[in-house]
C-alpha cells in the first residue's frame, strides 16, 4: 500500500499534513537517503523516511501527554541562536512528540504533547474555544480600568481579541482565561492595559488540569480525559 509523504509524517506523530509540507519544502524530509523537495511523493512499508536525518515510524495509538515547561526555553524543535528548547528537557522516548500550541521563552506551566498531527492542529484552531488558564503576575499601581477593557474584548495593533476572564487574587495577580490562544495574547492586551506581566503561567488546558507535576516532568493524560476534551470543542 501506498500512501502520499505528507500523510505519512502526519500519521506518525511529526507533523500535521500542512507542516509536513513545508518541512518537505524546507528539505528536512529524506525518503531512503534521498532529500525531497516537493510533497508529490508516496511511501510504501518498505521505505525509510527521514526527518532532520532521524528515521521515522508509523505511530500507534494516538496519546496526549502533559508537560511542564520549565522558563527560559523554546516551545520549538531547535534553536538557531542555540538557546534551549522543551526537547532539551524531555527523555529520549517523547522527542518525537508533536507539542500542541506555544508557550513562549519565558512562560511556565502546562504544555500538551501528542504522537498525532492532527490532533495537535484540532486542539489549536481559534475555533475550538478551548479554555486556557493562566496564573499572570503583573506590574502596575492601579490595574481596575484597564483590566476591564480586556474583560469587554478590545484591539492591539490592528489585532482583535475576544474578553477574557479575568479574576483579581490579589493585586499583583490575576486567574486569566482566553479561548483564542493567539500569539503572546495575554501578555499583548495586558501591556496594552497599563497592567504589563512580570511572570505567567499556565494552569490548565481545557479539562486538563497541570495540578502537582514538577518541572521538567512529563505525564500521559487518560484516555477519558482525551475523549472529554475532544467531546466537548
Amino acid at each position: 500500500m501506498t500512501i502520499r509523504i505528507a500523510k505519512f509524517i502526519s500519521d506518525c506523530g511529526i507533523a500535521s499534513r500542512r507542516d509536513a509540507e513545508k518541512m518537505i519544502a524546507d528539505g528536512r524530509v529524506s525518503i531512503n537517503g534521498v532529500v525531497i523537495d516537493s510533497p508529490v511523493h508516496f511511501v510504501t512499508p518498505d521505505d525509510t523516511v527521514s526527518v532532520d536525518g532521524n528515521n521515522i515510524q508509523e505511530r500507534g495509538e494516538t496519546a496526549l501527554y502533559m508537560f511542564h515547561k520549565p522558563v527560559n526555553c523554546l516551545t520549538t524543535l531547535r534553536d538557531e541562536c542555540g538557546r534551549k528548547t522543551i526537547y532539551d528537557f524531555l527523555p529520549p522516548e517523547y522527542k518525537h512528540l508533536k507539542y500542541v500550541g506555544r508557550l513562549d521563552y519565558k512562560t511556565t506551566g502546562l504544555l500538551l504533547l501528542t504522537n498525532d498531527g492532527e490532533l495537535a492542529r484540532t486542539l489549536t484552531l481559534p475555533s475550538s474555544g478551548i479554555p486556557r488558564t493562566y496564573i499572570a503576575t503583573i506590574s502596575g499601581k492601579d490595574s481596575r480600568a484597564g483590566l476591564e477593557k480586556a474583560r469587554q474584548g478590545m484591539t492591539v495593533d490592528g489585532v482583535n481579541y475576544k474578553p477574557m476572564k479575568i479574576e483579581e487574587l490579589s493585586k499583583s495577580k490575576l486567574r486569566i482565561t482566553i479561548t483564542e490562544g493567539k500569539k503572546n495574547e495575554v501578555r499583548i492586551v495586558l501591556r496594552a492595559c497599563g497592567c504589563p506581566v512580570r511572570r505567567l503561567h499556565r494552569i490548565s488546558y481545557g479539562n486538563i488540569s497541570l495540578d502537582k507535576l514538577p518541572v521538567g516532568k512529563i505525564e500521559k493524560i487518560m484516555q477519558k480525559t482525551i475523549d472529554e476534551l475532544i467531546k466537548t470543542n
